[in-house]
């Protein structure tokens, strides 16, 4: 599939926003959090900013983006339009809890109350996009339980580290306890993200040329030539083709900066060096937002479409 820049960025930044939405709140269930009024405006700020920059990203890759609004209408059938309702509905909650704690220093009572159903909502919409791909059997490599899994856990994981790297920068004293919160969530997503691949990697064929065409019972079935002599939307969406070596480079490369490096700094800044903790901290943000977009990149990537049996592949 073609790994469009905006579609990138909506499912990584929306992501790591509704991510750090879940953790304000969870955190301050638990009194981990100060009612900080300047540390809840930057940490809500990055949080929405990134929740609605994605949002609007996700717009770009329409045909007419100013037709989205329409999609809304259809939820009884489609992810895209449960995802944009929950979208909306998440900010009325969210955005009160923001308000009581920025405002009026407050984030427990029934402030908290109203994050916690903005956690609740958040959740929901992170489902509702990962079902967005994990519904299509068209696409056997989406078609599978460890999409959600991976988007749920990618989103409390990249939302965890940004959370941590804002208490750094304010000096929290739950800095640390935050730390950890993502130190485990890095390794559960390093896990998940291996464990997609092998399942992936090893599923067999849900279709092939002779299913697709129907012409088993004639023997093995090749393209002799193809369907037109000019591209068109199928090749460009569906038909896009990466080369194993080089996606099995970009998953090493996903692995190491989104997953393994922010693993060990966060554990150095935590256990070995807290005085450069906040050095420390940005290097983990940065290189852990590089793996990441390459993890999302090489996810449209490696997909194929079952349409491209028509086009010379072999099986799905």
């Amino acid at each position: 599939m073609h790994p469009a820049k905006s579609v990138i960025f909506f499912t990584t930044g929306s992501g790591a926003g509704y991510g750090m939405l879940i953790w304000l709140a969870v955190l301050s269930l638990l009194g981990l959090q100060p009612a900080d009024s300047i540390y809840g405006l930057v940490a809500f700020g990055i949080a929405f900013a990134l929740v609605v920059g994605g949002l609007i990203s996700s717009t770009f890759h329409l045909g007419h983006p100013e037709r989205a609004l329409r999609a809304l209408s259809q939820w009884r059938s489609s992810w895209l339009s449960r995802e944009g309702i929950a979208a909306i509905v998440t900010f009325a909650p969210t955005g009160l809890f923001a308000l009581a704690w920025v405002f009026l220093n407050e984030n427990q009572s029934y402030a908290v109350g109203l994050g916690i159903i903005g956690a609740a909502m958040s959740l929901i919409t992170v489902y509702c996009t990962s079902m967005i791909y994990g519904s299509l059997k068209t696409i056997p490599a989406w078609f599978t339980k460890w999409t959600s899994i991976a988007y749920i856990t990618f989103a409390l994981m990249t939302g965890a580290v940004l959370l941590w790297f804002v208490a750094v920068i304010f000096g929290l004293p739950q800095a640390n306890i935050i730390g950890l919160i993502a130190l485990v969530f890095v390794g559960l997503g390093f896990i998940i993200k291996l464990k997609y691949w092998h399942t992936v990697d090893h599923a067999p064929a849900t279709s092939t040329a002779e299913s697709a065409t129907g012409l088993g019972k004639l023997g093995k079935i090749a393209l002799v030539e193809a369907p037109h002599s000019e591209d068109n939307y199928l090749l460009q969406e569906m038909g896009f083709r990466i080369a194993r070596k080089h996606a099995t480079k970009l998953r090493k490369i996903a692995l190491v900066l989104g997953f393994i490096i922010p693993f060990v700094l966060i554990a150095l800044a935590i256990y070995g060096f807290p005085q450069f903790q906040l050095l420390i901290a940005g290097v983990a943000v940065f290189s852990g937002i590089v793996g990441i977009v390459t993890e999302r990149w090489l996810f449209f990537a490696e997909a194929k479409h079952v349409v491209t049996l028509y086009y010379g592949e072999s099986a799905i």
